[in-house]
């Protein structure tokens, strides 16, 4: 059974009108890189609470979560309004198995995102598991807007950490941006424009962690099939690890 932690909100970054990073301070507590918890906000109706990855790595006394503001949605409006010193409620213990432990060896390592689905390969970027386990890394991250490519100076501090390891390629659909790539990501597997942007390969001695966009999951893991790797599975080990986002 759940429990909740008391959190006090240190930060409220804002990224875009809709998309904002949220720092709850709260102690360190133990989860594996890739897991979620729940935020929750009481309210007199009630406690409103949604699932959120933890973005940041594990034994941190503050904790990051990435959150894109639903319209219609009953907590993630209300989330975005909270001033450093508001308190956020934080379930016990995290939850998931999107985590490295559960992806077998391979030549190199993709992480495909769109969206907040970046989140959890962040917190993996932050220890030290990935780039022990693969030779290569490829952080893959699809958004609309330029603004919407997060937490740029994490993802360039460990390139310069890990140098010619971990390779990052932004992908930026509706919007024209010389420094990105345009199309979606199976497009982009299609026509060997990701593997062009990285020099690095993908085949059935690569793993594959995909997360965000219910279709973008969809459409690549069913082209990474016909490409011949195979759903990750514990019962049979295979190439391709997902998380639905929404």
């Amino acid at each position: 059974m759940a429990t909740w932690l008391k959190g006090t909100v240190s930060a409220n970054t804002h990224w875009t009108n809709h998309l904002f990073s949220l720092s709850v301070d709260t102690g360190p507590f133990p989860f594996i890189a890739g897991q979620f918890v729940r935020l929750g906000l009481s309210t007199e109706a009630g406690r409103i609470q949604r699932a959120y990855s933890l973005v940041n790595a594990p034994g941190n006394a503050q904790q990051a979560f990435l959150v894109s503001t639903v319209a219609e949605g009953k907590l993630s409006p209300l989330l975005q309004l909270l001033q450093p010193g508001d308190m956020v409620e934080v379930s016990q213990p995290a939850s998931g198995f999107f985590i490295l432990d559960e992806v077998p060896a391979g030549d190199n390592l993709w992480l495909m995102a769109s969206g907040t689905g970046i989140g959890p390969f962040l917190s993996m970027l932050a220890t030290e598991t990935p780039y022990q386990r693969f030779a290569q890394i490829v952080l893959v991250h699809s958004v609309r807007k330029v603004d919407e490519l997060v937490y740029q100076d994490w993802i360039s501090r460990w390139q310069q950490r890990y140098p010619g390891q971990l390779h990052y390629v932004p992908v930026v659909t509706r919007q024209p941006d010389p420094q990105t790539l345009h199309q979606r990501i199976p497009v982009l597997i299609q026509n060997g424009l990701l593997f062009q942007a990285c020099g690095q390969p993908l085949n059935t001695k690569s793993q594959v962690m995909l997360c965000g966009n219910p279709q973008m999951i969809t459409d690549t893991k069913a082209l990474l099939e016909s490409m011949g790797l195979t759903k990750n599975l514990r019962r049979t080990p295979g190439n391709i690890t997902v998380e639905q986002y929404w």
